[in-house]
C-alpha cells in the first residue's frame, strides 16, 4: 500500500503530531488527507470526498464475523447515504486481494451488494494517521472508528467501539440527519431526537428574531429551553 499526506496544510499538524504522541483527531480539525489502495483502486481521500459528508469507519480484520454483518449493513443502506450526500469509505488491515474476497462473502451471507470503497491499510498508516488503534484494547488490530467528515473536509463526529460491539448503523444516519440539520439552521436537537420531531432553538436567538427565523412558531418551555417544529420540513 502507497500513502502519502498531501495537503501542505498537514505539514505543521504532523510535526504538532509527532511532538504530541497522545494526540489524537478532535471535532472541528480538518481529517487529513491521504492517498491509499482500496478495493476500488487507488484513491485520494480529500478528493473522494469532493464536496460530499463522508463517513471513515474501521475494522480489525477481514473475514470476521461482525464486520461482515457492519459491511453488509452499510451496503443495505446504500440508498440512504446518498440521499444525504453522504460517500462511504471503510478500512481494514489486510490486502485488496483479501478485500475482494471477503466482499463475496458479505455479498452472498448479507444479500447485498458493496459498492464502496475498503482501504488497503496493511502498514497501518491510516489507523495512525487516525488514530484507530488503541494499545490497552490491542497492539495491533484498529479499533472499530468512527469519523463523519463534512464537505468542508473537518471532522464533525467520531465514535469508538470495541471490537466485540456492532456498530448501529441507524444510528450514524441519525447523526448525519442532525449535523446537516444544525448546520443550515440556529438550532440543536433534543435527546433521542429521529428525523421530523421537534428541535430545540439556539439560546444566541433572541426571542424577538425567533418570528423571522422560525416561522412555524414555538414553545418556551424554559427561556433557556424553546422548540420549534423542525425547520427544513
Amino acid at each position: 500500500m502507497f500513502i502519502k499526506i498531501k495537503s501542505t496544510n498537514f505539514v505543521d499538524y504532523i510535526g504538532y503530531l509527532n511532538k504530541n504522541k497522545d494526540m489524537s483527531l478532535r471535532l472541528g480539525d480538518i481529517a487529513p488527507d491521504f492517498t491509499a489502495q482500496t478495493s476500488s483502486g487507488e484513491i485520494r481521500f480529500h478528493d473522494y470526498i469532493d464536496g460530499h459528508w463522508a463517513v471513515l469507519y474501521s475494522h480489525p480484520a477481514d473475514y470476521t464475523p461482525v464486520c461482515t454483518t457492519e459491511l453488509g449493513r452499510t451496503a443495505q443502506l446504500s440508498e440512504e447515504f446518498k440521499k444525504r450526500n453522504t460517500k462511504v469509505l471503510a478500512l481494514s488491515v489486510d490486502s485488496v486481494e483479501d478485500h475482494l474476497g471477503w466482499i463475496k462473502d458479505i455479498n452472498e451471507t448479507q444479500n447485498t451488494s458493496v459498492d464502496f470503497p475498503i482501504i488497503a491499510d496493511s502498514d497501518r498508516k491510516v489507523a495512525e494517521l487516525y488514530d484507530m488503534i488503541h494499545p490497552n484494547a490491542s497492539q495491533t488490530a484498529t479499533v472499530r472508528s468512527v469519523f463523519v467528515i463534512g464537505p468542508d473536509k473537518k471532522v464533525k463526529l467520531t465514535l469508538t467501539y470495541p471490537a466485540s460491539t456492532g456498530r448501529n448503523f441507524f444510528e450514524i444516519l441519525r447523526v448525519i440527519d442532525s449535523l446537516q440539520l444544525t448546520q443550515e439552521h440556529s438550532v440543536a436537537t433534543p435527546a433521542d431526537w429521529e428525523y421530523g420531531n421537534d428541535v430545540i432553538i439556539s439560546p444566541s436567538i433572541k426571542n424577538e428574531e425567533i418570528a423571522g427565523k422560525f416561522p412555524k412558531g414555538y414553545q418556551e418551555i424554559k427561556p433557556y429551553l424553546r422548540v420549534t417544529p423542525q425547520p427544513n420540513l
